[in-house]
């Protein structure tokens, strides 16, 4: 049986920030940085779906042996996905499409794979639908279901970059399926219409989601935990490259809710475990468990 399974394609991106800019393209992708982070803090059984391209397919096989990930690829696509992403000196970005690859169908998903005791569905552009949602939840009765709705809502312009866009009809058939459910600002404004976060999160439950999160950068986190709304800080440090920190919330937000079956605990460690991940660029990030709870420890002291 898998610890966690990661469902999204794995990109290839340029990075470009105010400090540094990436020498060519490297590893990424909403469930691939999730996935390298639930292997950094000691989950054992790792293992991630996605379709890629023929270009780094090699490349990307390699890369997953090395960090003792389990690959299964639903399909070999003309293109690998990735982004060219700019980010200015207020943190806001811009997404200009690299590449697209295929869809993850769910025929070519291995039995073995659907053996997981939880699911990161992380999709990055239009390669996860509800149907798909809907055969991983009727593979299961007991795994838990944690969404990163970014993919879901992107759309490609004319100029091939990415703007939001929510079908909420359908986004509520998908989230009645899951049990955690994480936009950032911009994509929980983008579903629900809402500006505060904080209403955001409420409107996210009443849609029934149920246990809704809204990440915020620099600002920490809303959770909305039964009926009681959190303020997660987030622990102050000097950002390198945001690239990843969402991923690496979720993907740590799981290993901690494993452990204590706490959904407060699991996001004071998400904070603290993106607060490292933004120190660094690229897949070869250094995390521990220990300097997570450090952080994890300090942010509390805040917590309000």
């Amino acid at each position: 049986m898998f610890d966690v399974v990661g469902i999204g394609n794995p990109v290839y991106d340029i990075i470009i920030t105010p400090v540094i800019k990436t020498d060519g393209r490297v590893l990424s992708g909403c469930s691939t940085n999730a996935c390298l982070a639930l292997k950094k803090l000691g989950m054992q059984k790792v293992g991630l779906i996605g379709s890629i391209g023929k270009d780094y397919s090699k490349r990307f096989l390699l890369d997953m042996k090395h960090y003792g990930i389990e690959t299964s690829l639903s399909a070999t696509s003309v293109h690998t996905g990735g982004f060219r992403l700019v980010y200015d000196h207020k943190g806001d970005r811009t997404l200009e499409v690299l590449g697209v690859a295929d869809k993850i169908v769910p025929e070519s998903i291995p039995e073995e794979f659907l053996d997981s005791r939880f699911f990161l569905i992380g999709p990055i552009l239009g390669e996860v639908d509800v149907e798909l949602i809907k055969f991983i939840r009727g593979s299961t009765t007991t795994a838990k279901i944690f969404l990163d709705p970014q993919g879901l809502i992107r759309s490609i312009g004319s100029d091939g970059k990415i703007s939001h866009v929510c079908n909420r009809d359908e986004f509520k058939s998908i989230v009645e399926l899951v049990d955690f459910v994480k936009p950032n600002e911009v994509e929980s404004e983008t579903i629900t219409g809402q500006k505060d976060p904080v209403l955001a999160v409420e409107w996210l439950r009443a849609l029934g989601v149920k246990v809704p999160i809204v990440t915020l950068a620099d600002r920490g986190s809303i959770l909305l935990d039964s009926d009681r709304i959190y303020h997660i800080p987030a622990f102050h440090t000097d950002a390198i490259d945001p690239t990843g920190a969402g991923d690496t919330y979720a993907g740590s937000f799981i290993v901690e809710y494993d452990r204590t079956g706490s959904n407060l605990e699991a996001a004071l460690f998400a904070s603290a475990a993106a607060s490292i991940m933004v120190e660094q660029v690229g897949p070869e990030f250094r995390m521990t468990e220990q300097e997570a709870m450090k952080r994890k420890n300090a942010i509390r002291g805040l917590l309000k």
